[in-house]
């Protein structure tokens, strides 16, 4: 996945993200879509980090992975 490509799902989320928080109402099944999609964010945010830093080291930014969310989750904190 290239990075533009990562930036659009990313931009998609957000958008799909700032619909449902502009509801008045929000549904026990929108919450865990909310938090479904901030942890899909998570990741993707974290992939393109990586395909940055490994441009950067002058590495071949297509070895990023997708990491899974735990590893994420505890290494932002």
């Amino acid at each position: 996945m290239e990075d533009n490509q990562i930036l659009n799902h990313i931009k998609n989320l957000t958008e799909n993200e700032e619909k449902l928080w502009s509801k008045e109402n929000i549904s026990e099944e929108e919450v865990k879509q909310l938090q479904k999609m901030k942890l899909e964010l998570d990741q993707y945010w974290d992939l393109l980090r990586q395909r940055r830093a490994l441009r950067d080291a002058g590495k071949n930014p297509d070895k990023a992975e997708t990491r899974d969310i735990d590893t994420i989750e505890n290494y932002e904190q």
